[in-house]
């Protein structure tokens, strides 16, 4: 071999080592995990699951803790569908399938406007980790930590959380075409509200997809980049310790 050719090949082999390609769920497990998870809830777009696994397989491979659920909001679908799905992630399961809100500056009954910005009451996409419950003006609450720079990092800021709230009611469909909308949290139906913040609490992973094309090709998750992750996590403390 000669020294240019050897010289080739290491440089090629260096740039393979710093590229950070998309994130998939591309493992046997994860791809059996996303098998299972996609018969469980045949309703929910495969590649939205996929996407959803990825990142948060990126986050744990990067030093999260793995969660035993997961919970997807597809918002490109409307709010007058259910777009929310929680899985038991041990038992391969779908627990719960449901309607959620979105931000009232996000649209109308689809949401096509997304933030991390303070006073926006706009919802945030990416990948956010569940932390502790509490009692506020909605009840019993869930708060959570974005995990996403730029994207959706200053949500507990925001105090975007998981809530119930008598505006997410499906009878508001048939007379204005959608469900009510929230300041920003993804909020949930009072029938259900108990369930779902007992399901997420403590370290879960929730995963908010739009096919926003800037947030796709900049996630630190959904492209997983270690450098970016491991510096929004490390101050992360596990909330199950």
């Amino acid at each position: 071999m000669t020294n240019t050719v050897r010289r080739g090949l290491l440089a090629l082999a260096t740039l393979a080592s710093v590229i950070s390609f998309p994130a998939q769920a591309g493992s046997p497990s994860s791809r059996a995990l996303l098998d299972s998870l996609a018969t469980a809830a045949p309703t929910l777009d495969r590649k939205v699951l996929d996407k959803a696994i990825a990142a948060m397989d990126c986050a744990v491979s990067n030093g999260l803790d793995a969660a035993e659920r997961l919970a997807v909001i597809d918002f490109s679908r409307p709010s007058s569908e259910q777009r929310l799905w929680i899985f038991d992630l041990e038992r391969r399961k779908l627990v719960l399938q449901d309607f959620v809100a979105h931000g009232q500056n996000s649209g109308d009954n689809f949401a096509t406007r997304f933030s991390n910005n303070v006073g926006s009451h706009q919802t945030s996409l990416g990948l956010f980790r569940t932390q502790e419950t509490y009692v506020g003006k909605h009840g019993y609450s869930l708060r959570m930590d974005g995990l996403e720079p730029g994207i959706n990092d200053r949500a507990r800021e925001r105090a975007i959380v998981v809530h119930s709230a008598d505006y997410v009611d499906p009878s508001w469909i048939g007379r204005q075409g959608r469900i009510g909308r929230s300041q920003g949290c993804p909020a949930v139906r009072p029938e259900i509200g108990q369930q779902v913040v007992d399901h997420l609490k403590g370290g879960q992973y929730m995963f908010a997809y739009y096919p926003d094309q800037d947030w796709l090709q900049s996630s630190a998750y959904l492209n997983c980049s270690p450098s970016r992750v491991s510096a929004v996590i490390a101050p992360l403390r596990d909330p199950r310790s």
